[in-house]
């Protein structure tokens, strides 16, 4: 029996990691402040009630210093979410997730405890642009579309020369070339455990999380997965909105799998003191996953493809899992259709608040979207 902290643990990812946990007869601690974004302030009623909970903010360094105290092992899921408003919330973006990261790090570091593994959540944001090779194959360096490109609907990466470039699985070993504020924060978590992990010696592991799906993702944040955006726009009898063309590709991975990952950080040593990506390996279009949704909802909602861009948008990323694979002997489970199968079902049971336009407004307001 081991005892683990969950900072966090109230959320999607969170709450799935509690439960194995717990299953596996540990003794788990959630630390979670319900941030009022995603819980409305209350208490989900899917907590696992075997394991203690604790409402408090990363912010709040007294009060997190108790629960870590009390850790063996510590999961550091606690963070907001969300690209487009971490554009215009800066400061509340950067201080849940970078200062509150220094909090917990800081208590690490002096204060007398029992902690032998920290892993924290890391994210794909943090690599802007997915990897591409030219029309040699060579690997090409690709930074960021020009706007000017996508004002003439010309959405795929080219090269200097304009080059037709084709996505291939993004590595660790990539450049992380962040466009948002919320990357920026998820890579400096990153940077800030694996530093002082390995400076005081607490094994620790980064793990980059690619596009997460499952039960338990927020149906009334317009700011959280795209899948959870597209099934609060079916439920309440609206049209899916898509960005660009609809054919950007992102990596879809099921919580189950990502909870796996977790697991074996946590239980083994093959990746202490790495980065390793969390994902399935495939691409999958944004224009699938509506469709997909749609069909499984039975619905003949056709969505809208608009042509619009939201600035900082990447076009192409997915993930090369071989160094997961390998230092840790992870392989993904659930195929893609059968987890969208799975938090359909789920959909079922729990009220969705479509406030993607008013999201969109805000965006547009702050001149973010074009």
């Amino acid at each position: 029996m081991v005892r683990i902290l969950v900072t966090g643990g109230a959320g999607f990812i969170g709450s799935h990691l509690t439960d194995t946990l717990v299953k596996k007869g540990h003794e788990v601690t959630v630390f979670d402040n319900l941030e009022p974004q995603v819980h409305q302030g209350k208490k989900p009623t899917y907590l696992n009630p075997d394991a203690a909970f604790i409402e408090g903010d990363v912010l709040d360094k007294e009060k997190l210093k108790a629960a870590v105290l009390d850790a063996d092992v510590v999961y550091h899921e606690a963070a907001m979410v969300g690209v487009g408003q971490s554009m215009y919330e800066i400061a509340r973006y950067m201080d849940a997730n970078a200062i509150g990261t220094s909090h917990l790090l800081d208590i690490l570091v002096n204060e007398e405890h029992d902690v032998k593994k920290l892993v924290v959540a890391a994210s794909m944001s943090s690599y802007g642009e997915g990897a591409y090779v030219d029309a040699d194959g060579n690997p090409y360096a690709f930074h960021m579309r020009p706007e000017a490109q996508l004002s003439a609907k010309q959405f795929e990466p080219v090269d200097a020369k304009g080059g037709k470039l084709t996505a291939v699985p993004t590595s660790e070993e990539k450049l992380q070339d962040c466009n948002s504020i919320y990357a920026i924060s998820k890579k400096v978590q990153e940077d800030m455990v694996l530093n002082i992990g390995r400076s005081y010696g607490i094994p620790s592991v980064a793990l980059r999380y690619f596009n997460a799906i499952g039960p338990r993702q927020s149906l009334s944040n317009p700011y959280t997965g795209v899948a959870a955006i597209f099934m609060s726009r079916i439920k309440n009898g609206n049209r899916p909105t898509i960005f660009e063309d609809g054919l950007q590709t992102r990596d879809f991975v099921s919580v189950h799998d990502i909870v796996q990952a977790n697991v074996l950080a946590m239980e083994g040593h093959g990746a202490d003191y790495e980065s390793v990506n969390v994902g399935t390996g495939k691409p999958t279009s944004i224009l699938k996953v509506a469709q997909v949704i749609a069909q499984l909802y039975g619905s003949d909602v056709i969505p809208e493809v608009t042509s619009r861009f939201r600035k900082g948008d990447i076009r192409h990323c997915y993930a090369d899992i071989s160094k997961i694979q390998r230092l840790l002997g992870f392989e993904p489970k659930v195929s893609f259709t059968d987890a969208m199968k799975e938090i359909i079902a789920w959909s079922d049971t729990v009220e969705a608040n479509d406030t993607v336009d008013e999201a969109t407004a805000e965006l547009e307001k702050k001149g973010l979207i074009v």
